[in-house]
């Protein structure tokens, strides 16, 4: 769990860490010759890239952690994206070098997401599958945790930072500071996850298959034959909450600072006292989901989320500090309830042989059209109609998606990861779910 966790904060601390330099500073320092918010959209555009790499991520890591193993594919997609964040860091300037720059953040960035695909499978994986049932979700909501956790190391950074320096200076080197810092946090995270053990279920699947003399087929081949039904109930399950995340976490600050006024400062400060109760509130919903079930909670988080768009802006809006740490800080807590019991969720929908590349697969082909979309259709939407409001129901309308895949799902609280290692799914004609 420990290793899951420092090893998850460490890679969305430089995923996140993207984000919220698009927010701030890359439409200067990569895009200077457009209008604000033009620029700021092609930040953000750049960083749907990321995301647009996170499935093939995902099919490769999942792939590999069905065959070989979840501990491998950890300790190499931690590797890449500490290489990728640390060469963003090194990255010339639009003045410096003029197209040549954003052709290679585009670059990085799509290894950035290559590497995020493959890494949460294998996270919540290594947890879920050493854990004992009954507080499954408990146990695998800590990797989940590490989403926030990253989040907090970015946001704090780049509020110490814009802090202590002046716009220009944050502007010509300042913000290279994060990036260049996540080389040392990726040596940590190294170090603890080689250290680690591989999953007991992995493990007893692998000598089951071993003895049955059975050859495992492509996992992504099984998924798609068998699974079908499962990854669309990912997908849709993942909707709101990957779209409100991004629109609590990013655009707010595009939001606060462009259209409400606010200082760079009062936003990241907001979103990182939201992001350190949201690091807490994970693994309390997580333990719940394992009383109450997945179901019942994943549902109240996205109706929840649906209804407080509303209010979200109306708060930001007030240019009231604490009104808008409220608005991000409930924001995140109803997305919590989704987050934390989403791990335990998306694992037992899949067999053993499969469970990496299923999960992985629902996860990461929804961020392409939630999360990534998400702050380039707000700052649209915001500059088409000057107003907040169809943000609002952009909101509630991802929540519908949600909350009706979440009802055509079964609750699987109870299922025992170690009793399903996929070998009948594979070889019996018809023996899908």
């Amino acid at each position: 769990m420990v290793s899951s966790l420092i090893g998850t904060t460490i890679e969305w601390y430089d995923f996140f860490l993207y984000g919220s330099a698009a927010a701030l500073v890359f439409n200067k320092v990569f895009f200077p010759g457009f209008d604000p918010l033009v620029g700021t959209i092609l930040a953000f555009a750049t960083y749907a890239v990321g995301f647009v790499a996170r499935p093939l991520g995902g099919l490769v890591f999942g792939h590999f952690g069905d065959k070989v193993g979840r501990k491998k594919m950890l300790v190499l997609s931690l590797l890449i994206m500490g290489i990728a964040t640390f060469a963003i860091g090194l990255l010339p300037t639009y003045s410096a070098v003029g197209l040549l720059a954003p052709i290679l953040l585009v670059v990085f960035r799509l290894l950035q997401g290559f590497a995020v695909g493959g890494e949460w499978g294998g996270a919540i994986l290594i947890v879920a599958e050493h854990g004992e049932a009954e507080r499954r979700g408990f146990w695998s909501s800590w990797p989940q945790a590490g989403v926030p956790g990253g989040s907090l190391l970015a946001v704090g950074v780049l509020f110490l930072l814009a802090s202590t320096m002046d716009d220009a200076a944050f502007e010509a080197w300042g913000w290279r500071v994060p990036f260049l810092l996540s080389a040392l946090l990726v040596v940590v995270g190294l170090y603890i996850r080689v250290s680690i053990s591989e999953s007991p279920v992995f493990q007893r699947a692998q000598a089951e298959m071993k003895r049955s003399q059975v050859r495992q087929k492509a996992p992504i081949l099984q998924v798609l034959r068998r699974y079908r039904r499962e990854v669309l109930i990912a997908m849709g399950a993942r909707f709101v909450e990957n779209v409100s995340y991004y629109i609590f976490t990013v655009f707010v600050l595009t939001y606060a600072t462009t259209e409400v006024g606010l200082t760079r400062g009062t936003a990241l400060n907001a979103v990182l006292i939201a992001s350190a109760v949201q690091f807490v509130t994970i693994p309390l919903l997580g333990a719940l989901s394992d009383r109450i079930g997945r179901r019942p909670l994943y549902l109240a988080g996205a109706i929840g989320v649906g209804i407080w768009g509303f209010a979200f802006f109306a708060l930001i809006d007030t240019k009231s500090f604490a009104a808008i740490t409220l608005a991000v800080t409930a924001g995140l807590v109803l997305h919590a309830m989704m987050y934390g019991p989403q791990a335990a969720y998306f694992a037992e929908l899949f067999a053993t042989s499969v469970r990496y590349s299923g999960a992985s697969i629902g996860y990461q082909l929804a961020s392409v059209f939630a999360g990534s979309l998400a702050p380039i259709i707000a700052v649209a939407l915001l500059a088409r109609y000057g107003s907040s409001t169809p943000i609002s129901i952009y909101l509630a309308a991802s929540a519908v998606i949600t909350i009706i895949a979440v009802l055509l799902s079964h609750e699987t609280r109870q299922r025992e990861l170690s009793a399903d290692s996929g070998i009948d799914r594979a070889n019996v004609p018809g023996g899908g779910g």
